[in-house]
């Protein structure tokens, strides 16, 4: 089977409605696919449908931002986790409402420099999208800026320039606790991934695991191989699953869906664990 258990929609920062994901997914060949916004479970119906119609199976999840006391970024997939859980809601909940009071600062301090307001960027993401970075670069885009999402984050959103302004986030072992309270699966999303900016040390990841953490994403482009080595030596050592995906967020990214892909027997643990909602597969109902 093809599994891909990481896919954005324009509930965050991908291109493509829910639905249009599902049906690029089948297109692409893939048997399964779980949909993972940032910080926001809103997706899910469109998700599901388009996936039922298009013949695929369709696992339900999200990416939580998360922040480290030191301030680096952490991201926890969970999947099939209870999406009315009032303490995994609250804290995604104040996430969100950090992310768009930061990325109008942001945009105040860009617009010193650059041909952008707020009214462009709100011409990027709908109602009830979680608001990130990404939407700002896609305003800097239609400027004539730059020419991509990018080149955007290369030269003038990295979280080393001037214009960036870091927002609320749970810590990494709090959320994984969360997941698990809501009756998800927590992963560590591509944990090497050195290239987006610092990663986090041993003594976080150790936190994360006594918190319960289930699995760590492995096979992602942006974990190098050296890095991916030690994960595999991690998860081996903890019982942690591995999984691979793509991280796809259509014409965002160039990450093509199931570039990465997740095992068969991974995914049966994944459905074996979570209990707060349900996976749709063809021909099976799993919890």
């Amino acid at each position: 089977m093809m599994i891909d258990l990481h896919a954005h929609s324009t509930v965050s920062d991908g291109t493509e409605p829910p639905a249009d994901v599902m049906r690029a997914a089948a297109a692409a060949g893939l048997d399964v696919v779980a949909l993972t916004d940032h910080d926001s479970t809103a997706g899910w119906e469109a998700a599901q449908s388009a996936a039922i119609t298009a013949g695929i199976g369709f696992v339900p999840g999200m990416e939580v931002t998360c922040r480290t006391v030191e301030g680096i970024s952490v991201h926890v997939l969970s999947y099939l986790h209870d999406p009315t859980h009032p303490g995994l809601l609250d804290e995604i909940g104040k996430a969100r409402e950090a992310r768009m009071t930061r990325a109008e600062h942001m945009v105040e301090l860009l617009a010193e420099d650059f041909p952008i307001t707020w009214s462009e960027v709100t011409n990027h993401f709908g109602h009830g999208t979680t608001i990130g970075r990404p939407h700002i670069a896609d305003a800097l885009v239609a400027a004539g800026v730059v020419s991509d999402r990018s080149e955007a984050f290369a030269q003038i959103l990295t979280a080393h320039s001037r214009y960036y302004v870091p927002h609320y986030a749970p810590d990494p072992a709090t959320a994984v606790a969360l997941v698990r309270a809501a009756g998800g699966v927590p992963v560590f999303a591509h944990p090497v991934a050195s290239s987006r900016g610092r990663i986090v040390g041993d003594v976080v990841f150790a936190e994360m695991i006594d918190a319960g953490l289930v699995g760590v994403e492995i096979d992602h482009r942006d974990n190098p191989e050296a890095g991916r080595q030690k994960l595999r030596r991690i998860a081996a050592r903890h019982d942690l699953l591995i999984t691979g995906s793509s991280d796809y967020h259509g014409a965002g990214k160039p990450n093509r869906l199931g570039e990465n892909t997740t095992d068969e027997a991974v995914l049966d643990r994944i459905l074996s664990i979570g209990s707060g909602t349900k996976a749709y597969l063809p021909g099976r109902l799993a919890h």
